[in-house]
């Protein structure tokens, strides 16, 4: 199966970074992957953490998704009350991924509200909105020490995630639209830069798939990830 874009099926869409894409927020990047484009923001809330954590000295990352109505090729009706399921769940799983990268004892009492808004959906907007995030968050924290608030960088690890997927028995990284909208199989992975876990989560739309499937699978996301994690290292300039 020949892609869309002429990409070969491991291959990466070209990413775009824009930094400080937003006046006001503490950190924002204006992050691209293709034609998938999204605003990511990272606002500081001193003070302001879940009932769970008064008085232990932790702090606390969330994060909001949420997509403009014409975002996609049918226009979709705009959230005014509350966010609707699936949007629910892309930001608890962004939520959860950037958590699992930081030290929040070293945090302090506050919390970072990550915002990730989708401009233009070509597909994959939950893992580029996780690699958007980290980006801000590191932007964030990084404004934070400076203004000397920390002392240490709670950051434990560079943080990445791409989308893979089956198609006509093909395996591609970093679907577009119209592949995940055909795919058998998507999977979306988020992993650290030592390569470890964060976040699986698949499914087989029409068909099962098999233990080597899910592997191989696995290896192409992580070359990929790797990809992606280098450019965030030109960016971040972490060392672990």
């Amino acid at each position: 199966m020949i892609r869309q874009d002429g990409r070969a099926p491991n291959e990466l869409r070209k990413i775009k970074i824009t930094k400080n894409y937003l006046k006001f927020p503490e950190a924002s990047v204006l992050i691209e992957a293709g034609e998938t484009k999204i605003i990511c923001t990272a606002t500081v809330a001193e003070g302001q953490i879940p009932a769970h954590l008064q008085g232990t000295g932790k702090g606390w990352i969330s994060a909001e998704y949420s997509m403009l109505p014409r975002a996609t090729i049918s226009r979709t009706s705009r959230t005014r009350t509350s966010t609707g399921g699936r949007a629910q769940e892309i930001q608890r799983i962004i939520g959860r991924a950037l958590r699992a990268v930081v030290d929040l004892s070293l945090l302090g009492e506050r919390s970072i509200l990550i915002d990730c808004d989708v401009l233009q959906a070509d597909g994959s907007t939950r893992t580029l909105s996780i690699t958007g995030g980290y980006l801000v968050l590191v932007g964030a924290i990084e404004k934070i020490k400076n203004e000397g608030k920390i002392i240490t960088s709670p950051i434990r690890d560079y943080l990445a995630a791409v989308s893979v997927g089956i198609c006509n028995g093909e395996i591609f990284l970093d679907l577009a639209y119209e592949e995940d909208s055909h795919a058998e199989v998507d999977l979306n992975i988020a992993l650290t830069g030592k390569g470890e876990l964060v976040e699986i989560q698949g499914t087989a739309e029409e068909y099962s798939f098999s233990f080597e499937d899910l592997s191989r699978m696995l290896v192409i996301a992580k070359k990929g990830i790797n990809e992606i994690i280098e450019i965030e290292k030109k960016i971040c300039l972490l060392e672990f």
